[in-house]
């Protein structure tokens, strides 16, 4: 869970900064994260929270 929140966090400020500096529209964070909700309804969501998953902890070095 900890992982969720943390990722949750950075993925929220990087939004913020694209938003601020590199001309993110308020539309297109709306795309994205409409995008994003139906995508989890979706039978992907498994697939890509295992991918997610997979990265952090090759990043980090955990299991």
């Amino acid at each position: 869970m900890t992982v969720s929140i943390s990722l949750v966090l950075l993925l929220g400020v990087a939004v913020w900064l694209m938003h601020r500096y590199a001309g993110l529209r308020f539309v297109h964070a709306l795309v994205c994260f409409l995008f994003g909700f139906f995508v989890a309804a979706t039978g992907a969501a498994p697939v890509v929270h295992n991918i997610v998953l997979a990265i952090i902890s090759a990043i980090t070095g955990r299991r």
